[in-house]
């Protein structure tokens, strides 16, 4: 399925799942609860599609699974105990015993909020691990910060409309802090190393929390999309802002961050999730929340 036709189907399935009262926004859990929250994007341009494995340490056999996960991509976060975890990747449809083509190990404290992100070229491709703030803004203000998941044009300036500087020289694989910026609809300035700005349309609400991405758009030029990280009572995501640079605008692609929960409704679709169960108490594969 196209990527685009992908994008259009499960931002109508969000829109369902909101009208149901279901969230699609992620919140930080309370400490007491024990657990943790963590995702993965693939952040790879030259990477092929991956199956994505989230694997307890203190607890072998029990995991989740995210599979065909491709370039650009956001997985829902996914609610785990406090611990420690092996992440890995493997290519899509590889037997899940084999050596995986990349792993790290990343501790999850109780109350945190963690992105898994496969950076960089194939050649050295590498894990970056992020901690998110889901803290919401003050009133008025979103906070986001960037990752630069593009190699064309970069070190990138990005800047808003009004003179919000959101990066600098943002080298290939690198990321921002966040910062609070004014919210609302906008201009994203990007200026790529070795051609003139672009004014690309974006949307910041107020009250939510963004991880900005930029990546290589299919055809040549640049596309930056908006994962939601966290939003306030009453917004309502409708998917990630793309829009082009150097080059036509672009349609919308993939709903990122927690939008992505829609896909867990959808059997057999490229972020459909799969948890992975201890021996013994198989055949328990769900799809993960």
């Amino acid at each position: 399925m196209h990527r685009s036709t992908r994008g259009a189907l499960l931002a109508l399935l969000v829109a369902g799942l909101c009208a149901l009262g279901l969230p699609a926004a992620a919140a930080a859990p309370d400490p007491a609860s024990g657990t943790g929250l963590l995702r993965m994007m693939h952040l790879s341009p030259d990477t092929p599609s991956v199956d994505a494995y989230i694997d307890s340490v203190s607890s072998p056999g029990v995991g989740v699974v995210l599979p065909a996960v491709s370039y650009g991509d956001v997985s829902p976060y996914q609610t785990v105990p406090a611990g420690t975890y092996t992440v890995s990747a493997r290519g899509a449809g590889a037997d899940p015993a084999s050596p995986p083509v990349l792993a790290t190990t990343v501790t999850v404290a109780a109350g945190t909020a963690t992105t898994i992100a496969g950076v960089g070229y194939f050649a050295d491709l590498g894990f970056a691990v992020l901690s998110d703030d889901l803290t919401l803004p003050p009133a008025g203000q979103a906070r986001a910060r960037v990752i630069n998941a593009a190699a064309t044009g970069s070190p990138l300036d990005l800047a808003l409309a009004g003179g919000s500087q959101l990066a600098s020289k943002l080298a290939f694989a690198a990321n921002t802090e966040y910062v609070d910026v004014p919210g609302g609809a906008g201009t994203l300035t990007v200026t790529p190393s070795s051609a003139g700005p672009a004014d690309l349309p974006v949307q910041l609400e107020a009250g939510s929390v963004y991880t900005v991405l930029v990546l290589d758009r299919s055809g040549g030029g640049l596309t930056v999309t908006t994962a939601l990280d966290a939003a306030s009572p009453g917004v309502v995501p409708v998917g990630g802002v793309e829009a082009g640079a150097g080059g036509a605008v672009a349609s919308a692609g993939l709903p990122a961050g927690p939008l992505a929960l829609a896909g867990l409704a959808l059997a057999g679709l490229l972020l459909t999730v799969r948890a992975r169960l201890p021996r013994g108490r198989r055949p328990a594969r769900h799809a993960a929340r």
